[in-house]
């Protein structure tokens, strides 16, 4: 069977699922509402099967993706596409999606070749399978600076992971938002928490002179090796404290209920079992990197190119990425039975 022939049929498996949901949950709302105003030869573009390696294949690099572009949309199917995105994000972390976009307008302008290669209208929308609450399902939005991917078991998102967010630039020089930084809260708590360390902690914290040059945990790859730096363990109260400030601002970005069960894994896990890494200068301004690591995530911070005015950031689930494992706990759980071609 040809791609585009299997992409006709998934589509129209998506639009007759889609005809027959109840629409209860909010998250199959928001998609069947989404299916609605679309037009069929974007949703033949838009709607890919879900197995296969494209649903997790991510990337942060601009540049062309399946699924179909804000700029292929109408006013009526952009509303609704960011129907979806504030149906599974919080109040913040759309927010911060909206300012990714923003900031690749700004790219434009301050890039003597941005004209080329810069537009805020190029970030893709795709969905993974046909959304209902009887098969799994997932949909991803995608594009320079930003990768948000989504997964269902039941017909309620379960999982929110890779998430990353970039900014570029990471502090806004000149213009009328001179002086933004989109992601400056990832920045200060870390600074704070590092700062907080007396010098045996530090020397446990920093694990490098010099800054990685990028995310480590970025696409293609799901394991790093053993966690390294301070362990929430060997923190004081307060220190201890400031780390979960820190994580909340990334789980922050979820919706509640996602960001909930983050959490609770993270502290069966155990919260004395993370641990909290820095490379790079401890001064503003100069190239920097950390990553907090537990038993079941990982987040990373990097911010070392264009003058270290450049921020890669990045929450993965190092056992439910893409749904993982989650997927069929909920099936079995809940007593439903997909067909295996699914």
């Amino acid at each position: 069977m040809t791609p585009s022939r299997l992409r006709t049929l998934t589509a129209a498996a998506f639009w007759l699922a889609a005809a027959a949901l109840p629409g209860q949950d909010p998250d199959l709302r928001a998609v069947r509402d989404f299916v609605r105003v679309l037009r069929p030869a974007l949703a033949t573009e838009c709607v890919r099967p879900f197995g296969g390696q494209e649903r997790t294949s991510w990337s942060y690099l601009p540049g062309q993706r399946v699924g179909i572009s804000l700029a292929q949309m109408n006013d009526v199917e952009r509303r609704a596409a960011h129907a979806m995105l504030r149906a599974v994000l919080s109040a913040q972390g759309y927010e911060k999606t909206q300012g990714v976009l923003v900031l690749e307008g700004i790219l434009r302008e301050i890039e003597t070749f941005g004209s080329l290669r810069r537009d805020p209208d190029l970030y893709y929308l795709t969905i993974f399978g046909a959304p209902s609450n009887t098969v799994r399902w997932g949909w991803r939005f995608e594009g320079h600076h930003v990768s948000l991917n989504f997964s269902s078991a039941t017909g309620k998102i379960v999982a929110a992971t890779p998430a990353f967010f970039g900014a570029n630039p990471a502090r806004v020089e000149k213009g009328p938002r001179a002086g933004w930084r989109l992601l400056g809260a990832e920045e200060d708590l870390a600074r704070s928490l590092l700062e907080s360390l007396d010098s045996g902690q530090r020397r446990a914290a920093v694990i490098s002179s010099t800054a990685p040059s990028d995310i480590i945990l970025g696409p293609g790859r799901r394991s790093v090796s053993s966690p390294a730096g301070l362990s929430a363990g060997e923190m004081t109260a307060g220190q201890r404290a400031a780390l979960m400030r820190l994580l909340g601002v990334y789980l922050g970005n979820m919706r509640e209920d996602v960001a909930r069960a983050q959490r609770e894994k993270i502290q069966k896990a155990g919260i004395d079992a993370i641990r909290f890494a820095w490379a790079g200068s401890a001064r503003p301004g100069q190239g920097h990197y950390y990553r907090v690591q537990g038993p079941t995530f990982l987040l990373e911070y990097d911010n070392t190119q264009d003058g270290a005015n450049h921020v890669h950031s990045v929450f993965r689930d190092l056992q439910d990425d893409f749904g993982g494992d989650l997927l069929a706990r909920h099936y079995a759980e809940s007593g439903h039975h997909e067909h295996p071609a699914r």
